[in-house]
Order: structure tokens, then C-alpha cells, then sequence
């Protein structure tokens, strides 16, 4: 997982060490203007995902997500095209999430989110299908002619997937999508919930908090505290309500996190991450500290319904984590 707020040539050497090391998919997670406050910059993630697939050879790119309110989705077909063409086939995920940051940045807090999210799955596998294709949608509509035969473009729909924290949302990931991506912050609890509203056959993308260290759990924990510390932040923020269920599954309250996102405010995510206890992080069931805490806690994951693990990597030296997430971690984890 690469938030999409960092400078674009640090995005591309993590992309590059994360496809030599072995790693099956970066997902490109949308930044919104937000990150203004805590002394980053917003980039757009499908114009990043086309470099970062030219710029690596096997591993798959996934935007993990946009959302359904920043393009119209025609608009999020003819980005797709472009990153199928710079992947080649079976290298590209896309995906949809309302991102409440993004509506509170718009104006358009309290939006419905459901309709939207529907329009914009249909409408791009329709798009990206080459029929002539018509749609009604509650938010977004279409009417796109038949691609010519002749035309010299990818003929590939890709694999969907559907960011959902609430209950509604992931009934409809479970309906609609080819996939349902959790939230940050997600522990094994959330996982199970998010198992039972989806169903048992789509694939469940977990976003988990993460770093590493050869030998130093310490140390090993350090970048996830960071991490955790700013989302922690975040759910105070920006999307309270709908992370109560989140937060409850993980046995965190919101007086615990209030402090971390008064820090974040007043003096930054290294505030925040000050005022992040182990007995917090622990709670937030990070995928951290040395090779061994890493494997057994993806095996946490993987016996709750986790299918696919996505790493919020953070903190120093992150080649070098990346590194050994490949070398030390994988190799035991990888079916």
C-alpha cells in the first residue's frame, strides 16, 4: 500500500524494490488535500499508477482507491486504458471508495455513497467491455459507442474492487465487486465482520499498519506507530461514525485516540505518534517488530478471512524493510 501524498520519485524507487522483492501488488491509495495539514502534498493516483507500472515488471498495480465523486467514471475508464497499456495485461486492479476525506474536502460531506459507487463500477467494467454501452445511473449515466475492431487498445476488463468500511458498503462489495478493500486500522475482528457482510467468495484486501527490523521488535514497531498515529488521527477527524464499528472491534475508544489526533493537529504525525502506547498499538494489531512477529501475525489475518494483505508500510530506511518483508517474511506466508 502507497499513499499517494509522498514525492513522485520516492513512490517509484518503493514501487521498484517492492516488484525486485517479490511482492504481488502495490496499491496506489487516493491522497486528499487533508494531508496538507500534516506537511504533505495530495498527488493523483491513476496518473501515478501508469509511471509506476513502467517503471516495474511483474508486480501488479491496483488503485487502492479512488474515489467514485473525483472523475466521472468514463473519465476513470480512459485512465485504466492508459495503465493497462503501460502494465500489459493481468497487471492492473482497479478500485472504488467513497473517501470521506475527499468529500469533506469537496463540500459534499453527508452525499449518498452507495449510488455513486454502483455508476462507477458499471460503468467501467462497461466501457472498458467495447459493446456499445448505455447506463442510468443515480449519480453518474453513459452512453458509449462499440470500440472498432481496428482500434489498437487493451480488449482486458480488470478485476474490481470495492473499499467498504460500513455494513451497506460491503453488502454491495460482496454483490457487485471482484473484491472488498478494508480500511486502515483493520485487525482480525474488523476482518471477521467484513467476512460475514461480504459473503465467502470474493477476495478480502486488508489494510494492516506495518514496518520491520531484522532484529530489533522495537525498532521493528517504530514506523507502524507513526502510521498508526495518523490514521488514528484521521478517524477522529474525518470519518467519525463511520468507524465506530472499526474501532470497537478493536476494543479502542475514542477517549484512547482523542490525545493522538490533538497531537496530530497541534504538532504533527511525530506528536501524534508520541502520544501512540504500545498497549494503542498493540490494539491496533500491527503487522510489526521482527521477521517472526510479522509471519505469525499475517497468519492472524489469514485465519480470520483475510485474503490478501496489504502492507501500510512506514517509517525509516522503507527499501530496506521492503527488503526484508520480501526475503524474511514472504517466503513462509506465500501459499
Amino acid at each position: 500500500m502507497q499513499l499517494t501524498m509522498e514525492p513522485l520519485d520516492e513512490m517509484l524507487a518503493s514501487a521498484r524494490a517492492m516488484d525486485e522483492a517479490g511482492l504481488d501488488t502495490i496499491w496506489l491509495a487516493e491522497a486528499y488535500p487533508w494531508w496538507r495539514k500534516h506537511q504533505m502534498e495530495a498527488r493523483s493516483s491513476t496518473v501515478v499508477s501508469a509511471l509506476v507500472a513502467r517503471e516495474t515488471r511483474r508486480i501488479t498495480v491496483g488503485w487502492g482507491i479512488i474515489s467514485p465523486f473525483t472523475r466521472h467514471p468514463i473519465q476513470a475508464a480512459m485512465d485504466a486504458r492508459v495503465v493497462q497499456e503501460a502494465a500489459g495485461p493481468g497487471r492492473f486492479i482497479a478500485g472504488f471508495g467513497a473517501s470521506k476525506i475527499f468529500l469533506n474536502n469537496a463540500r459534499e460531506a453527508g452525499s449518498r455513497v452507495l449510488g455513486p459507487t454502483r455508476d462507477a463500477v458499471a460503468i467501467l467494467r462497461g466501457v472498458l467491455g467495447g459493446e456499445a454501452f448505455e447506463y442510468e445511473g443515480e449519480r453518474w449515466s453513459a452512453s458509449v459507442p462499440a470500440l472498432s475492431p481496428d482500434a489498437h487498445a487493451p480488449r482486458e476488463v480488470p478485476p474490481v474492487y470495492v473499499a467498504a468500511t460500513g455494513p451497506r458498503m460491503q453488502r454491495l462489495a460482496g454483490e457487485i465487486a471482484d473484491g472488498c478493500l478494508t480500511p486502515s486500522i483493520t485487525t482480525p475482528g474488523f476482518v471477521r465482520y467484513t467476512r460475514e457482510n461480504v459473503g465467502p467468495e470474493i477476495d478480502v484486501g486488508c489494510t494492516v499498519v506495518a514496518s520491520i527490523h531484522e532484529s530489533d521488535r522495537d525498532a521493528g514497531r517504530d514506523g507502524a506507530r507513526e502510521i498508526a498515529g495518523m490514521y488514528l488521527a484521521n478517524k477522529v477527524q474525518n470519518i467519525r461514525g463511520a468507524a465506530d464499528t472499526l474501532l470497537e472491534l478493536a476494543g479502542i475508544e475514542q477517549e484512547e485516540i482523542r490525545p493522538v489526533a490533538e497531537a496530530m493537529e497541534q504538532g504533527g504525525r511525530l506528536a501524534a505518534k508520541a502520544q501512540v502506547s504500545d498497549a494503542l498499538l498493540d490494539k491496533c494489531r500491527p503487522i510489526a517488530g521482527t521477521p517472526a512477529d510479522c509471519i505469525e501475525r499475517i497468519e492472524e489475518y489469514r485465519d480470520a478471512g483475510c485474503t490478501h494483505v496489504m502492507l501500510e508500510l512506514w517509517g525509516a530506511d522503507r527499501r530496506e524493510q521492503i527488503r526484508l518483508f520480501g526475503e524474511k517474511v514472504l517466503p513462509h506466508v506465500r501459499p
